[in-house]
């Protein structure tokens, strides 16, 4: 803290305490937002609203002041003639930037054509004891503008946009599945087992009941449940957690929306999710079309439909269908000089060997929203084995700008076909790959009462928002990234 900068700031709060003035008042009526405020035509009057004072400029006989918050700033004018001779000099001797104010006054144009409310009277909200960064920008302030997000939201406009586009989007999201009259539920954090996905969780303990838990890594086979319970059409938006790699792709904490449909194939959760990101981008960006890596992309053209054998193949030469043991597959991109950069390598199964060739050499290059199908069985254990190639799964993933941004499947709904698959995994698991999935008894059991087709999918909130938005790294995308502590 600057001490003689917060001294100085407390000696003005003291002073305003000693005038007889609430330095900590209940509330203050608005009725504008700023951002409403600069569109009124001039001569509105009774305009009343509030903010943070973010710039000063002063003159001998009046003041322009910027007033800002999250959704956009209001230039304020303050003239000595107009308010008075008191309240002109208390607001230059006691207040600073960064402090909050509530004024009432009337709007006119300036002769630079800016919109300004012409203050008739002020209110002192709060004080803020340290001065606000002059510069926010360069590589060395990074680290902090995560660590002090609410400095960065004040400071910087690329974030201010874009962590509102993430409300506006989860609004729109949550809008779409009511539309498609889809219920939203909630479903546990704390698991007995780490089922749903293909990760290595969080492990926690509960104290009361004397047993270790863990934290979600998805809420799959919950929601799955609950179609066995009845319902048709479910969605959660759902806080998952991975104790995985640190990446720009990744995050160890998401949000997660995951949902299902009984009756749906892949194929009919692929037009609702084609529908739902054109929904998604009108109401969000108010246009179809983004740029992305310099490239201006228009979503409402053709998405293009490839396989995971096709993609790989063109991209690597490796005809991953030859090779079903995983060792010869190893191999055989060791003879291909393809280094996959992975340290426990050689304990992977066969589907995250070839999750991770995809990752290296074929993923990057998909820019344009690329609908990836015909994922191999191994890499997906709970998806439907395709009727024509039991190899293969009734799956796809969304893939936009180098990123996979939905993954949706049709439902494996065969109890027998499914504790197969999870016993697999299990001996995977067993074999030091520490990403294979957990058998899960209770799963199972309610597996065995009866389940109807299902198709459902997944995408998560951070990693959409970063490819739309063209961000470099996921953390811009949440409004406070977990780092290390100090």
């Amino acid at each position: 803290m600057d001490n003689e900068q917060t001294n100085r700031r407390i000696g003005k709060l003291d002073a305003i305490k000693s005038q007889g003035i609430p330095v900590y008042p209940e509330r203050f009526s608005t009725n504008y937002e700023l951002h409403e405020a600069a569109l009124l035509e001039d001569g509105t009057s009774s305009v009343r609203v509030a903010g943070r004072i973010i710039g000063i400029r002063s003159f001998s006989k009046l003041s322009f002041i910027t007033l800002s918050n999250i959704q956009g700033s209001l230039q304020l004018l303050l003239k000595k003639e107009e308010i008075g001779e008191v309240s002109f000099n208390q607001f230059h001797d006691l207040l600073d930037i960064g402090d909050f104010i509530g004024v009432e006054g009337h709007m006119y144009t300036t002769k630079t054509h800016e919109k300004t409310l012409r203050i008739e009277s002020y209110v002192f909200l709060g004080k803020a004891l340290r001065s606000l960064p002059e510069k926010w920008h360069g590589i060395s302030n990074i680290e902090l503008r995560y660590r002090q997000r609410y400095l960065d939201l004040i400071m910087t406009k690329d974030t201010q946009n874009r962590l509102l586009a993430r409300t506006q989007m989860v609004r729109s999201i949550r809008r779409f599945f009511e539309d498609q009259n889809f219920f939203e539920v909630e479903t546990p954090v704390l698991q007995h087992t780490s089922s749903g996905a293909i990760a290595k969780p969080f492990k926690t303990y509960h104290n009361a009941l004397d047993t270790q838990l863990n934290l979600r890594i998805a809420p799959e086979t919950y929601l799955k449940r609950l179609i066995v319970g009845g319902f048709t059409k479910v969605f959660e938006f759902a806080k998952c957690f991975r104790n995985e790699g640190i990446s720009p792709q990744h995050l160890q904490e998401f949000t997660m929306v995951e949902g299902y449909a009984a009756y749906w194939s892949y194929v009919d959760t692929m037009k609702l999710m084609r529908d739902m990101v054109l929904f998604i981008l009108e109401k969000t960006f108010n246009s179809t079309t983004i740029t992305l890596q310099g490239q201006t992309i228009d979503f409402s053209s053709e998405w293009d439909i490839v396989s995971f054998r096709d993609l790989i193949l063109i991209d690597t030469g490796i005809d991953i269908d030859l090779y079903p043991d995983v060792k010869d597959l190893f191999e055989e991109t060791k003879r291909k000089n393809i280094d996959l950069e992975h340290s426990e390598i050689e304990s992977l199964g066969r589907g995250n060997l070839i999750d991770l060739l995809y990752k290296k050499m074929s993923r990057p290059q998909l820019v344009k929203p690329t609908f990836l199908i015909e994922h191999p069985i191994d890499l997906s254990p709970l998806a439907r084995a395709n009727d024509d190639n039991p190899a293969l799964t009734d799956r796809f993933q969304l893939v936009v700008n180098g990123a996979e941004i939905i993954n949706a499947y049709s439902e494996l709904v065969d109890p027998l076909e499914q504790r197969r698959r999870l016993e697999d995994q299990a001996l995977l698991k067993s074999n030091g790959d520490l990403e294979a999935m957990e058998m899960d008894e209770d799963y199972l059991k309610a597996m065995e009462y009866g389940m109807p087709p299902i198709s459902g999918w997944g995408f998560g909130i951070e990693r959409l928002l970063m490819v739309l938005t063209d961000s470099d790294t996921i953390k811009d995308c949440v409004f406070f990234p977990l780092i290390k502590k100090l």
